[in-house]
């Protein structure tokens, strides 16, 4: 690929980008941008969250896990099914009946200030890590097969990428990204399946071939009953419900969307049609990784030191300018479809759960707009900011480290929301930051304590329920008589 196709290519996409943002936010005002004025068409807010569900960790990372875990993640998939019903029949209902704007005001509602606070917290420490190295992971491959080759530098690379993100959302917010996620998951879906027909075509075979190939592989073994192993079919599916309650449901950066539907019924029909298409759309990607191997031993090829660089290497090495241009515009899309919902909801919570610009500015719409936009801008640096930590650590297990902690603060948003749907308590609300605080440790010293106990024992997924639980027994202990109506 020459650098001057590459330039084309970004200009074109971004530019097309552009131009959805500039129909889209005509005439936006802060309820545009906080939850789309709720007009958004349920079909069309389903088929784009399937973009901003998958984001460019399973763009990059899932092909290349194949190799290791074969076609396992695939009962976490199915596992998503039954976290999305979750969503949509529990939590949807409380939310859109507070008619909220933020999901947290919920915990405001049942358990007090610091319950709420506490909540907010934990999910921009969390998105702020999470969204960090998603954008890391996609840009250090953009930068290394691509950017490289300009002299460009990577802290310009980011900050080119965030700054870009930045202004096409400023002013619609939810409103645009409902509508450019169509064009993202669109393009990265094509990218992917595009990619495999060509991979097929190059190694002289059909696809109905490789089909029976894959299947016949050892990359396509699904369930593992090992009970102590991390990949054990029964701890897949549970920790995929639970992970979809926990990373969709108690989520502002998912649930934004959804509570930019119409109505009630019509989130709900959302998330049912979601969960129905990651079924499939999952399984390409599967495909994909198994193709992906089977391809290197076809030629005989050397792997990367990195499974996540398998499919970035033979995209752009291997397949030609077509196969880059296509891998390069699945790859910008996975990068932007993640990292614009991030940035709105992390700045609709700074400002309404911590700042409480809403409050401050009732009234006073053109304050309220430029306040908000004063956080946007700044939660767009804060992003930068740790993407470049990461850069500077520049050790994957440091890294690996803090996305996993990230993970880790799901926990207490977990036990928070089941406490409160589940039981008719209240808490000593000025407490519940210690209980937080403290489950996620808990959770981890008590993962340690299984593997030492039962010789080998692998926690995986199933460490954020752990760590739901513990809050939920704090919360639990922190009791008060009174009963909440």
């Amino acid at each position: 690929m020459t650098p001057l196709i590459i330039f084309i290519t970004l200009v074109v996409y971004t530019g097309l980008i552009f131009f959805i943002s500039w129909i889209t936010s005509r005439k936006a005002d802060n309820q545009s941008f906080f939850i789309g004025n709720r007009k958004s068409p349920w079909v069309v807010v389903a088929y784009g969250m399937v973009g901003a569900s998958l984001s460019g960790v399973t763009y990059i990372s899932v092909p290349g896990w194949v190799g290791s875990t074969h076609f396992t993640y695939f009962v976490m998939v199915l596992g998503y099914i039954v976290g999305y019903a979750v969503v949509s029949t529990v939590l949807l209902p409380v939310y859109y009946k507070l008619n909220l704007t933020s999901i947290y005001t919920y915990l405001d509602n049942r358990f007090g200030n610091s319950s709420y606070k506490t909540g907010s917290v934990f999910f921009l420490i969390s998105r702020v890590i999470g969204a960090s190295f998603r954008m890391f992971l996609v840009v250090e491959v953009l930068q290394i097969f691509v950017f490289n080759h300009f002299g460009i530098p990577f802290w310009a690379t980011v900050v080119l990428f965030l700054a870009l993100i930045h202004l096409y959302t400023l002013k619609g917010g939810i409103k645009t990204i409902v509508w450019t996620d169509i064009f993202q998951t669109t393009f990265m879906l094509l990218s992917v399946i595009i990619t495999v027909g060509m991979l097929i075509h190059v190694m002289h075979t059909s696809f109905s071939e490789m089909w029976k190939t894959v299947w016949s592989s050892g990359y396509s073994k699904i369930l593992v009953t090992h009970v102590k192993s991390s990949e054990n079919f029964m701890k897949l599916f549970i920790s995929g419900a639970f992970i979809t309650i926990a990373m969709t449901g108690l989520d502002q950066d998912m649930m934004q969307k959804n509570l930019s539907c119409r109505n009630l019924k019509d989130a709900q029909k959302n998330m049912t049609l979601l969960s129905l298409i990651l079924v499939p759309v999952n399984m390409i990607f599967l495909f994909l990784g198994a193709v992906l191997f089977i391809y290197v031993g076809h030629f005989n090829m050397h792997m990367p030191a990195s499974s996540d660089n398998l499919f970035p290497d033979i995209a752009l090495n291997h397949l030609g300018v077509a196969g880059g241009v296509i891998f390069f515009i699945g790859l910008i899309a996975a990068a932007y479809s993640s990292a614009d919902s991030a940035l709105t909801a992390l700045t609709t919570s700074l400002s309404i759960d911590i700042l409480e610009l809403d409050k401050k500015f009732a009234g006073d719409e053109e304050k309220l707009k430029r306040r908000r936009q004063y956080v946007h801008f700044f939660m767009m640096f804060a992003i930068i900011f740790v993407i470049l930590i990461f850069k500077v650590i520049n050790d994957q297990a440091i890294i690996a480290a803090l996305f996993t902690f990230a993970g880790y603060t799901y926990g207490p948003l977990l036990g928070l929301f089941g406490f409160g749907l589940f039981t008719k308590f209240k808490v000593r609300d000025k407490w519940v930051p210690v209980v937080a605080v403290a489950s996620p440790f808990m959770a981890y010293f008590f993962s340690r304590f299984l593997q030492f106990v039962f010789d080998g024992y692998k926690t995986g997924f199933e460490i954020l329920l752990i760590n739901g639980l513990f809050t939920f027994i704090g919360l639990m202990i922190l009791r008060v008589k009174h009963s909440y109506n």
